[in-house]
């Protein structure tokens, strides 16, 4: 397999300059490339919409909100809008958007009163003209709101043995609990999380439709998440390796009933090269073709430039956006406030490709995933109410505060200032990993906290009571060289600098 240079598990990490000297080796190159054929390749950081996350904007017929939902399994996007007063549900599993008082039936939301509750809106007269579909179609119950939506589905392309048996409304059931909304988690059929879930999308275009502030700007940088290398060839790899398993189960299937002289080997039919071949293509050429995500991404990787050594770190840290060039539109091109500190203002190339193609700065770090257990634990002892045991008018009232947690919903909160400070404390504490983050959202009424990967982070100083902690003691030890500015991010406690994206 292709080796990044100065990773961990190349010669080159943890060399000194003198082992790098004898090794013929530049001390002061970066690494973060690959060689493949002899050319120095690096894959450019792909920027991308943050996956899980509600975002409402102004569609074809006004509001909608839209999550693109994205688990290890599958991807899939959900919206809902509104269409002549009525609201509606849109997914590629279905031929049709389908009343969302249809899917709320469907997960045994009965009552038109739990329906208005779980949505949570005072004035319930907006929700009559979608509430009326459930009694044009005759649909009261949830086996009648799972055979409509059965002859909704799109048709299968590939009919088992195992799927003749099952009816259209077992196939319906499936797929609302595991396709639509699918980060969202069901067990046993227990709809509860996912139904608040749809009622706040629903309430967001609702508010957006009589608020324009409601309505989310996709330009936001904390809206995007980043791309990098580890998680490019890993989608890469997981592909290529389930194609050798592929094979190689046709292959054995094949041969192993067959009467046979001498003992089946596998070991002669394993194509050794196919995973080489297959990340070496991808690396130089710069195609990345993964058919279970339907992704085709052309010009991902780009020869490493030497014209100087800021050329070639300024390679290392480019930012490619999935925005196509040719259209001519300023928004994605625009310098956003929110980029101050994380993105280089002026590096970015004329022509076309101006404002899409940016540079990270030089303090930017850019997040891995971390473990959500600890976080979870913590806000449960900071006052979580858990989801699953609020009752639906509680998860509205004036002082609930909803808790997301990398886009899903945890549970409510009435006291959200002690929530925020314990959560800040612990993490400078390091009880929890410093790169989680926590804010709220007065305007949604809600608290986001994120352990996602590809978040972008920069170093902020602390101020308490508008006192800055960082003191002239710490400037002398800085000068003096008793302390470093990796020292200054990792003792937060005492030094006050800390790292803290959106």
């Amino acid at each position: 397999m292709p080796i990044m240079l100065k990773s961990s598990n190349c010669v080159l990490s943890n060399k000194s300059e003198f082992e790098l000297a004898k090794m013929h080796e530049c001390p002061l190159d970066p690494g973060g490339y690959f060689v493949v054929k002899g050319q120095e390749k690096v894959i450019l950081i792909q920027e991308q919409l943050s996956k899980n996350r509600m975002l409402v904007e102004e569609g074809k017929w006004g509001a909608q909100c839209q999550v693109a939902s994205s688990t290890h399994d599958r991807k899939s996007p959900t919206i809902v809008f509104v269409k002549g007063n009525k609201y509606f549900l849109g997914h590629n599993m279905f031929t049709d958007p389908i009343p969302v008082s249809i899917i709320f039936k469907a997960m045994d939301f009965l009552s038109d009163l739990e329906i208005c509750e779980v949505i949570g809106i005072p004035d319930i007269h907006q929700l009559t003209p979608t509430l009326e579909e459930c009694h044009k179609l005759q649909i009261y119950t949830q086996e009648a709101a799972w055979n409509y939506l059965g002859t909704k589905m799109v048709a299968k392309r590939y009919v088992t043995s195992a799927s003749s048996v099952r009816t259209p409304a077992d196939d319906a059931r499936d797929a609302l609990a595991t396709t639509i909304l699918a980060h969202v988690p069901v067990e046993e059929y227990n709809f509860k999380s996912k139904a608040v879930y749809l009622g706040l999308m629903i309430k967001r275009v609702i508010q957006a439709q009589s608020d324009k502030q409601f309505l989310d700007d996709r330009d936001y940088y904390g809206n995007k998440r980043m791309e990098l290398a580890g998680s490019l060839i890993s989608l890469m790899f997981e592909d290529v390796f389930k194609r050798f398993n592929f094979d190689l189960k046709s292959i054995a299937d094949k041969t192993i009933p067959k009467i046979r002289a001498s003992q089946f080997d596998v070991i002669k039919y394993m194509r050794s090269e196919l995973i080489t071949s297959c990340l070496v293509f991808a690396i130089s050429t710069g195609n990345w073709t993964i058919k279970r995500f339907k992704m085709e991404r052309l010009g991902v990787t780009q020869v490493v430039s030497r014209l100087s050594y800021k050329a070639a770190l300024g390679m290392m840290t480019r930012v490619n956006s999935q925005f196509e060039s040719t259209r001519k539109v300023s928004g994605p091109r625009s310098l956003q406030p929110s980029q101050w500190g994380m993105l280089c203002p002026s590096d970015t190339p004329e022509g076309e490709s101006c404002g899409l193609v940016k540079n990270l700065a030089l303090m930017t770090h850019i997040t891995t995933d971390i473990n959500e257990y600890p976080i979870k634990r913590l806000v449960k002892n900071a006052g979580l109410q858990d989801i699953s045991i609020v009752a639906s008018k509680a998860i509205h009232s004036p002082a609930a505060y909803i808790v997301f947690l990398n886009g899903n919903i945890l549970g409510v909160t009435t006291n959200y200032q002690n929530m925020i400070s314990i959560f800040r404390l612990m993490r400078r504490e390091g009880q929890i990993s410093s790169y989680a983050s926590i804010y709220v959202n007065f305007l949604h009424k809600c608290i986001y906290i994120s352990s996602d990967g590809g978040r972008l982070c920069r170093p902020y100083i602390i101020v308490q009571k508008g006192q800055p902690l960082l003191n002239q003691s710490h400037m002398t030890e800085l000068e003096k060289g008793i302390r470093s500015f990796a020292d200054f991010l990792h003792d937060a406690r005492s030094v006050g600098v800390y790292r803290m994206d959106h």
